[in-house]
């Protein structure tokens, strides 16, 4: 793949970092507040930024004159197509077909492709870490005002949930926000960088730990666990006992010490155990909705129901242990009863409506993703005789493999939607730069 020649080393920042100043752009839209309720019926501000930036990386490779992408990268990020494509082509209606075409295509082909190629090298991706980091600060900062606020999202009967901007209609969005800036801090601080860079993306990543908690959100708690857990071991045991340590004590002295949240806390941690014994209802609902999905997939097991079709079979393959839809209200919205139009699992909506070849397409997209960039991380770990570890971009890989693998296991009790999945485009966007740029991009 051919790659345009960097910028000399006086050139002003401004000018260095303009090519990939557009990504960031994508991830200072979060920091808005949503309009309409964040309730995910349409496109947000950032959508149509997302849109822009892919006119603006086309208008540079037809002015350049370069080829995009190496043969390796094209066949993986354009795998989803297969799928999306014959999915699209038996949906209810044109329209519907459409829109989940547009919508799959923005957020695991045509987005994902332009961020990987805006990012020329380590520098580039640390500014869009960074940015990530400081859009989790801000999002933290105002769910955790609105906890000792009582101005949050409703919870248990009170206002207390942390939701930051995106409202009672999206409770996860904050909660994937500061998941990702804890995400990308820690693999800045396990890297080899400057000692002081590390130092600031340590206390990043604790200070985090707060919003995160305040959120209530156990899916987000399990995929933060999960991806802490994995980039911890991939930068050594040893590091990785001290960084349990001090994250230990931190989270005595937050919910032990502080009393924060103490007991609603230990009844939604105690409550993961339970969805066996003694589910919620929320719980109820969400197998009750997998079950529909397999049962979607088993009337068209290669092509699924069709793009947006999962409401529409709903019904027709639920069982009465399916509630009307969920309550939300608070963070400035009354109350409002919203439906339950998707499976809340990203692989079992993909199994209903794009069946058997959409998943395969899809999920073999992804995990060529993480695979090529584990590959690469395990590379930049080893000793070179005249290189330093940092400039194998250790960060850089414990980032990006991070992000994937949490965003891997999220999927499995979530899905896109909502006023956040813009940033889920970048996210793979960043992890295809790290597993499918060229090796000099990357080591740069």
């Amino acid at each position: 793949m051919l790659t345009a020649p960097p910028l000399p080393a006086t050139a002003s920042a401004p000018r260095r970092f303009l090519p990939v100043l557009p990504v960031v752009a994508i991830v200072a839209m979060m920091a808005l507040p949503v309009s309409g309720g964040g309730d995910g019926g349409g496109g947000t501000i950032a959508d149509a930024v997302s849109g822009l930036v892919v006119l603006y990386c086309a208008i540079r490779l037809v002015r350049d004159r370069r080829r995009p992408l190496s043969r390796t990268a094209a066949v993986v990020l354009a795998l989803p197509v297969v799928g999306i494509a014959l999915a699209a082509a038996g949906a209810a209606s044109p329209g519907a077909g459409i829109t989940g075409l547009v919508r799959y295509l923005q957020i695991f082909v045509l987005v994902p492709a332009t961020v990987m190629l805006l990012i020329r090298d380590r520098r580039d991706a640390r500014l869009v870490v960074w940015s990530l980091i400081g859009l989790a600060l801000w999002q933290g900062a105002i769910g955790v005002h609105q906890y000792v606020t009582g101005t949050g999202a409703s919870y248990m009967g009170e206002e207390i949930r942390a939701v930051g901007t995106f409202g009672a209609a999206d409770v996860m969005g904050m909660a994937t926000v500061v998941s990702f800036g804890i995400v990308c801090s820690l693999g800045l601080a396990l890297g080899a960088g400057p000692g002081r860079h590390r130092t600031v993306a340590a206390l990043c990543s604790l200070a985090l730990l707060l919003p995160l908690a305040l959120s209530f959100s156990r899916g987000a708690w399990i995929a933060t666990a999960v991806t802490c857990g994995a980039q911890l071991a991939l930068a050594g045991m040893r590091r990785a006992v001290k960084v349990f340590a001090v994250v230990a004590a931190a989270s005595v002295i937050l919910v032990g010490g502080l009393g924060v949240g103490t007991a609603m806390l230990q009844e939604r941690i105690s409550s993961i155990t339970q969805v066996a014994d003694a589910p919620d209802q929320s719980v109820t609902d969400r197998y009750t909705m997998w079950a529909a999905a397999v049962d979607m997939w088993r009337d068209q097991p290669l092509t699924g129901v069709g793009l947006k079709g999962f409401p529409d079979h709903r019904d027709g393959h639920a069982s009465l242990a399916l509630s009307s839809g969920s309550d939300t209200e608070g963070a400035g919205a009354g109350f409002k009863r919203q439906p339950l139009l998707s499976p809340h699992n990203m692989y079992l909506l993909i199994l209903s409506e794009q069946g058997l070849l959409g998943l395969l397409a899809l999920a073999g997209s992804w995990l060529a993703l993480l695979v090529c960039g584990l590959r690469r991380l395990f590379r930049a770990r080893r000793p070179v005789r005249e290189q330093r570890p940092a400039s194998r971009g250790l960060d850089c890989a414990l980032v990006a493999c991070g992000l994937l693998t949490w965003q891997l296991v999220d999927f499995a009790y979530a899905d896109i939607g909502g006023p956040s999945t813009a940033l889920t485009a970048v996210l793979f966007g960043l992890g295809a730069w790290w597993a499918l740029a060229s090796e000099e991009a990357g080591d740069r």
